[in-house]
């Protein structure tokens, strides 16, 4: 028994009431999905295919899509060659498969080759800065190679005395047309020609300078304006610096990479900047003025009396200049960390001493429970034990 056919909209997955457009549009998604150059030796996507441009060939037709609307599968029935027994013969499937093998092959129709103007290729490097560098902005200097029209045959490429000949394959316009045949009806694609490469002229006599490119290597220098603000990893583009453009188009960019250097007590989170600052336990307790430094430079800094470690403290505007607007800055954070010197002299060790006995007296602390258990008895206090017990708890 013969497999039922599905119905051909249901094949394309349009409406009923679709216009051409979408049939067209329909039918070239699944072409391109299923197409066996995609699929090789998938015989799955082969049958799906060939389902599509069957239903393609019927539906785009509006006589044959009126017969199909009226007498479904049946108004075929018979017809000869072609995939499941239906006949393409009729069927011109250049226009869409013209574009289907330009997306596969680079091929297509006219817009798949052309040889109109076009933009030259961008150049890429890189340059170091400081941090400090990146915050306000400099201007530094870079050396490229770059590609410049060759003074001895003034960009020809052909040897002086001679001049460039029309391509006679492709009739000077850089292209070639060539037509086949399938069981899905007649290919016309169009592809760069391959004698001039696309150029539409040939050069018998090239010149010894440039060996037919039109174009010499040189080193040259540019200045490039970085930006106050910028960050570790853009860019800065310098337009028109790239490699000479094609037929007459214009050159491509230069984009320039910035690399920023570490700094040895700044970090830097979008525009804010972030640093610690050791205070000493004096100016922690007691409160006090403190240096600390920022990418403007110095600044004093009132701390409070009785600041704790791990203090965050902001200092508004002493961040990073944004890149729309230099004026505008981001801030800096500093997280105060209060020190303890590993280093004391006698007398100091001994006013240390005299500190501690008058504020809590936190260096006898374990001495004194000693002494308060050995003057209890744990047998006949219970509030002994229990002190003892928290204690080593």
């Amino acid at each position: 028994m013969a497999e039922q056919k599905r119905d051909y909209y249901e094949v394309l997955g349009v409406d009923r009431n679709a216009d051409e457009a979408a049939i067209k549009k329909a039918y070239r998604g699944l072409a391109k999905k299923y197409h066996p150059d995609v699929n090789p030796g998938n015989a799955e996507a082969e049958k799906k295919f060939k389902e599509a441009s069957e239903a393609y060939a019927v539906l785009s037709d509006p006589e044959k899509r009126r017969q199909y609307d009226q007498f479904g599968h049946a108004a075929f029935e018979g017809g000869a060659g072609g995939a499941g027994g239906f006949d393409f013969s009729g069927t011109d499937f250049s226009d869409i498969f013209g574009d289907i093998f330009g997306d596969f092959f680079g091929g297509g129709r006219s817009r798949g080759a052309n040889n109109g103007p076009m933009k030259g290729a961008n150049l890429r490097t890189s340059i170091r800065i400081t941090f400090e560098e990146a915050v306000f902005g400099c201007e530094k200097e870079i050396e490229l190679t770059v590609k410049e029209t060759c003074k001895t045959c003034k960009g020809s490429g052909a040897k002086p005395g001679t001049s460039p000949e029309t391509c006679s394959k492709c009739g000077g316009k850089g292209q070639v047309v060539f037509t086949s045949q399938s069981f899905f009806g007649t290919v016309r694609n169009v592809q760069a020609c391959p004698d001039c490469q696309g150029t539409g002229k040939i050069i018998r006599e090239k010149c010894a300078d440039c060996r037919g490119t039109g174009y010499v290597p040189m080193k040259k220098r540019y200045a490039v304006d970085i930006p106050a603000g910028i960050d570790n990893g853009q860019c800065k583009r310098l337009p028109g610096l790239g490699e000479p453009g094609t037929n007459g188009g214009p050159r491509g960019d230069v984009l320039v990479e910035v690399v920023v250097g570490r700094h040895p007590i700044f970090q830097r989170q979008d525009y804010n900047i972030f640093s610690t600052v050791p205070i000493s336990f004096a100016v922690a307790a007691l409160g006090g003025e403190i240096v600390i430094d920022t990418v403007d430079g110095k600044v004093i800094y009132d701390v409070k009396a009785g600041t704790q470690t791990d203090t965050k403290v902001r200092l508004k505007g002493k961040g990073v200049p944004t890149l729309r607007n230099k004026e505008v800055r981001g801030d800096h954070y500093v997280t105060l960390v209060v020190e303890v010197p590993d280093k004391l002299s006698h007398e100091a060790r001994e006013l240390l001493r005299q500190f501690d006995a008058e504020s809590g007296d936190s260096l006898n602390a374990a001495k004194n429970l000693q002494k308060e258990e050995k003057t209890s008895d744990p047998k006949d206090s219970k509030d002994g034990k229990d002190k003892k017990k928290k204690f080593w708890k």
